[in-house]
């Protein structure tokens, strides 16, 4: 047997050892796949993953950056306390129609506010109006990244804890002189992470059905 296919069959395996059936989100996927998004919306454990750090933290004020067809948002909104607020972004207007239809059957439209937009002009805006926020997650365009973990850092406390995907893009990411800005983006914000005071940070390989990626997480200190 092939790694690929091995993963993919552990990825199954984790799932149904592990997770409980989930109508909701496999709607939110079905209802996705039919409209004829990417497939890169974070994997069923991937979304538990995210969900257990918002109840280890008590997060009540999230932002993710990246919203696609709205599975990771509905995920962290059903973590959180009733009181809880996320704001997502997603740039693609169709994709965004299709996201906000997946919210609003979820039942958590009170709790998700999706902006359609530019996710850098959503951010300045949060900036300029001084909000905070206590987790987020960057699941957007990587050629961006180093731009949103410094706009995450400025909506951030003490203990905001963040949440970059995709930063191991299958071991392409150790290619210093690759040319995909995909590949450039993400060794950007991680030299820029370098260079930060006040921030813990650490890094998860993964791997499974979506191949061999990773997630940076950071934790504002100060």
């Amino acid at each position: 047997m092939q790694l690929s296919e091995t993963m993919t069959e552990m990825d199954a395996y984790l799932e149904a050892s592990l997770l409980r059936d989930d109508p909701v989100l496999e709607q939110v996927a079905k209802r996705s796949q039919e409209a004829g998004l990417v497939p890169h919306a974070v994997t069923p454990l991937q979304a538990e993953f995210l969900a257990m750090l918002i109840r280890m933290t008590g997060a009540k004020r999230i932002l993710e950056i990246g919203c696609l067809g709205g599975y990771s948002a509905i995920a962290m909104a059903r973590a959180m306390s009733n009181d809880g607020y996320i704001l997502t972004t997603e740039i693609d207007t169709r994709t965004a129609a299709i996201a906000q239809a997946n919210i609003d059957a979820s039942g958590f439209s009170e709790r998700i506010d999706l902006r359609t937009g530019p996710a850098m002009e959503v951010l300045d805006h949060q900036v300029e109006a001084g909000a905070v926020f206590d987790f987020v997650f960057i699941d957007a365009d990587k050629v961006n990244h180093r731009n949103y973990l410094e706009k995450a850092l400025k909506l951030a406390r003490p203990g905001t804890v963040i949440v970059a995907d995709n930063i191991v893009r299958g071991g392409g990411v150790l290619n210093g002189d690759s040319e995909d800005n995909n590949i450039r983006g993400i060794r950007e914000m991680l030299a820029y992470a370098k260079t930060l005071d006040g921030i813990e940070m650490t890094a998860l390989q993964t791997v499974g059905a979506k191949g061999y990626d990773g997630m940076a997480l950071f934790r504002v200190t100060a």
